[in-house]
């Protein structure tokens, strides 16, 4: 394999490209290029775990242990936590220790939160004490919370400085701190008084109090507030990061913007796998077992509450016998309906997602989609309508136009009220407290076949 860029962030690119093609081949060439793989390491580790990520589990393994402990904690850290438990698995106990004291309190406490309880206690066994304290401290939080995704590396100063001796104080926060896009001021007690700039620092007085230069009483989320809180109000203010406080105002952490997105992310995937009665925690590297367990409870609930379209449907035999192109034409009404319920559901659920959605205005949001069910309901309907006339009209069968009416009816009923469930069925669960993407598919999709294949039927037996 010939490189031409050998910047390593230039030549993470390079392999990247190449890791998605063909992997062998960069397993090959880091193989033999340790220093060129070490370095490329160091300087870019979100690129380097990109690479791994395309590799078979040996060379994930062989390349890792050519890292020294810093670069592997970083290079670790970019890992998804479950794929990273994965890996430590295959290290030395000497050197899972080394990089548990490597890494940050909050990516030890990510990583031993995919791990079980007996498990996380051995690992923990060997921290120092206080690592030990402050990890446990952070295990506390559930994964969805402000404090689970807050980080304890804060930058923090005295109120009772004065703004002078605040730079000499961020000087010497640099050398242990890589974020001070802000630094919080704490009183006494440690609880939150204010947050200053270091540009609002360089251009006051030397002897003006900090109390004086910084912004009182600043947007904060408690550590147990869940994370649609910090995203929300990230994305209202525009901030580079989120103070975080215990219960009494303290100062315990800060969620960062980055941080914030990745969450948003996962929660965006997350509902989407919940619309779906897919498991929230599911990916593609789940074991068959716990994927199993999160989606058969949701299949079979769906077997139960599909039977009503299977006892609804066999009311209908008697026209059925009489009319055979109404089998052929049932799924495609359901299937119209379907598609159309989904579009609102998508549309509703990343409205709420998005805070969009008031509690007040959960009518509003149905009158609207059902509207746009009915005027694309027109169009469809005459569509069709057409199909069923056609349909009809090459079996020789008797009453074309009313199989062309029915059908034009059925597909027009069946994209309003489509429209109206598919708004309407998260609103309804975040109304009783629910997740609003709670398996709103499995629900949706027998209201639409429920109409799709009784309601035609039902049309079909009246006109006919």
């Amino acid at each position: 394999m010939k490189l031409r860029l050998r910047t390593p962030r230039q030549l993470a690119r390079q392999l990247l490209a190449q890791a998605r093609r063909q992997p062998g081949v960069v397993e090959e060439y880091l193989d033999r290029h340790g220093e060129e793989w070490e370095a490329l390491a160091e300087a870019a580790p979100g690129a380097a775990a990109a690479i791994l990520e395309e590799l078979s589990d040996e060379a994930v393994t062989d390349l890792l242990g050519d890292l020294d402990t810093k670069e592997l904690a970083e290079v670790l850290r970019e890992f998804q936590p479950e794929r990273a438990v994965e890996v430590l698995e295959d290290f030395p106990v000497d050197e899972v220790r080394s990089l548990l004291e490597e890494m940050n309190p909050e990516d030890a406490a990510d990583l031993l939160g995919e791990v079980e309880d007996e498990e996380a206690a051995v690992y923990l066994g060997m921290l120092p004490d206080e690592a030990a304290a402050e990890v446990r401290r952070l295990l506390e939080y559930p994964p969805d919370s402000a404090g689970g995704l807050m980080t304890t590396d804060v930058a923090k100063l005295p109120i009772g400085i004065t703004a002078g001796e605040a730079i000499e104080r961020i000087r010497q926060l640099h050398e242990e701190l890589e974020d001070l896009s802000y630094v919080y001021v704490v009183d006494d007690q440690e609880r939150l008084a204010g947050v200053v700039s270091f540009r609002d620092l360089v251009f006051n007085r030397p002897g003006a109090g900090l109390d004086e230069v910084m912004v009182a009483d600043p947007v904060s989320v408690v550590a147990t507030a869940d994370r649609e809180e910090v995203n929300e109000l990230v994305q209202q203010y525009h901030l580079f990061a989120i103070p975080i406080v215990d219960s009494d105002g303290r100062l315990v952490g800060v969620v960062t913007t980055e941080t914030a997105l990745e969450s948003i992310q996962d929660e965006a995937s997350e509902d989407f796998a919940a619309a779906m009665g897919a498991g929230l925690e599911e990916n593609v590297r789940s074991s068959v077992r716990s994927s199993v367990k999160a989606r058969l409870p949701w299949i079979a609930f769906d077997v139960l509450i599909s039977t009503s379209v299977v006892l609804a449907v066999s009311r209908f035999q008697p026209v059925l016998n009489n009319f055979v192109v109404l089998a052929a034409l049932m799924p495609l009404v359901a299937r119209i309906g379907g598609d159309a319920g989904a579009q609102s559901l998508a549309v509703v659920i990343r409205g709420l997602a998005s805070d969009e959605i008031p509690q007040t205005g959960n009518g509003r949001v149905v009158l609207r989609e059902a509207a746009i069910g009915a005027v694309n309901g027109l169009a469809i309907a005459v569509l069709a309508g057409i199909l069923g006339y056609v349909m009809q009209s090459l079996t020789s069968g008797p009453d074309p136009l009313k199989i062309g009416a029915a059908m034009a009816i059925a597909a027009m009923a069946n994209l309003i009220i489509a429209g109206a469930a598919g708004s309407g069925i998260p609103l309804i669960l975040r109304r009783m407290g629910l997740d609003p993407a709670l398996g709103s598919n499995l629900f949706l999709t027998t209201i639409t076949d429920l109409l799709g294949f009784a309601g035609f039927l039902a049309v079909a037996t009246a006109l006919l």
